[in-house]
């Protein structure tokens, strides 16, 4: 690219209200996603543009937002932005270059949330996951947006196009690098095709009204053309998701169980529970093929490598519908309220994640469950055919896109309910 055209190319888009698809709902719900934050959360916002994002977690999150970006005139619009809504003190402009984080500002564990909503293209997906762990706090997430396929066949156009801008990969290819990147997955959000309209509309806008004889503006404008005729042909086969991560607890290996563990495991949960009703169940469980998945029963590690905590995840089902149950979890005494059990968790829902699996459910203390997600069943028409109360019976959707059934859940026979 030229430097005319790479000026023409800013000039369409200086401005505009957005620099890639997205919305303040879409914002909204990637804050949700990350959990509960510090009363007043460092976010590191990279390859911010005009600052929409930053704007709104400053506004609605009490957020100290770093804000970063290249190009200068937009770190300019967020500045002037900022001071019109009250929030200057909030938000500090930044013009680095977001593959090279070494200044002063970005030293290890210094945000307790790193925000880059549709600019991690730019150094790659996993390039990005790999370099800004670093600068997360204790207990600190991750929002990344990314472009995907929706499609497991996409059109020889698209992908041509596709291919000329940086490949793209399906959810759950950016799922599985995001595991093996030692991240946690709390949740991934494919963002509606409204969020593609609050940025196409005003550009395609803003390129009608461009005048194509300055300089370097005609290649701009084709570019343009093309980008928007590709979302107007293609846009059922590619969009953009939200990637919201944590990286794993260092502190707790966690793995899928072996042959060899199970004598812990049975201890673990024996330890754990009043009697050894719990330990007999998983032993029932893996008895029953139509229940046991293969990989779903996890345990974290200790130092020492015996087995501290424990998860399953067994099949059950909502009505004729398949679906999973979060039980036991089970954490040894002694290492109680140190994190093995959360890890161990977070472990087997990635596990889960990764199979494709839409529905967890779980019957649990309404106190723990939510942090990783869990809301009430009830709330998707889910419940069970006997008395339990309503905040203890939680679901947790893997995969926004898959339709909630309704109905009573139905337990494995080694349940007894």
């Amino acid at each position: 690219m030229t430097d005319h055209t790479f000026n023409a190319f800013f000039a369409l888009h200086q401005r505009l209200p957005r620099q890639s698809p997205g919305s303040d709902a879409t914002t909204r719900r990637l804050l949700a996603l990350a959990g509960e934050q510090p009363r007043r959360p460092r976010v590191l916002d990279l390859g911010c543009g005009p600052g929409r994002a930053a704007l709104l977690l400053a506004a609605e999150a009490g957020a100290e937002v770093t804000a970063v970006d290249l190009h200068q005139p937009f770190l300019d619009e967020l500045r002037e932005a900022a001071e019109a809504r009250g929030l200057a003190d909030r938000i500090h402009t930044v013009r680095a270059d977001m593959a090279d984080l070494s200044g002063p500002g970005f030293a290890d564990g210094s945000f307790d949330l790193v925000w880059a909503e549709g600019s991690a293209y730019i150094i790659g997906f996993d390039t990005a996951l790999r370099d800004w762990q670093r600068l997360l706090a204790p207990g600190g997430s991750m929002v990344v947006s990314e472009c995907v396929w929706t499609t497991d066949a996409p059109a020889g156009e698209a992908r041509a196009f596709w291919e000329r801008h940086g490949s793209l990969r399906p959810v759950a290819a950016n799922t599985a690098a995001a595991v093996a990147a030692g991240c946690h997955v709390l949740g991934v959000l494919l963002q509606p095709e409204s969020d593609w309209d609050e940025y196409y509309v005003p550009l395609a806008e803003r390129a009608a009204a461009a005048d194509p004889s300055a300089p370097g503006m005609a290649q701009a404008l084709a570019a343009t053309a093309e980008e928007l005729a590709m979302r107007r042909d293609h846009g059922t086969e590619y969009g953009y998701a939200g990637y919201v991560l944590r990286p794993a607890d260092s502190r707790w290996r966690t793995r899928p169980e072996t042959a060899a563990d199970r004598d812990a495991v049975h201890a673990v949960n024996t330890a754990a529970f009043p009697t050894r009703a719990e330990a007999d169940l998983v032993d029932a469980l893996r008895l029953d093929p139509g229940a046991w998945l293969p990989g779903l029963s996890y345990v974290a590690e200790a130092p020492d490598g015996s087995v501290a905590a424990y998860a399953l995840l067994t099949r059950c089902r909502v009505g004729d519908v398949p679906a999973l149950a979060l039980a036991p979890v089970a954490t040894a005494p002694s290492h109680q309220r140190r994190g093995a059990g959360r890890a161990v968790v977070r472990a087997v829902l990635d596990a889960a994640r990764l199979r494709g699996e839409p529905l967890v459910l779980v019957l649990g203390h309404p106190q723990y469950y939510p942090a990783f997600g869990f809301v009430p069943a009830s709330r998707f028409g889910i419940g069970v055919a006997f008395d339990v109360p309503d905040e203890a019976l939680m679901a947790l959707r893997l995969d926004d896109s898959a339709p909630v059934p309704l109905g009573n859940i139905q337990y494995p026979e080694a349940f007894g309910v």
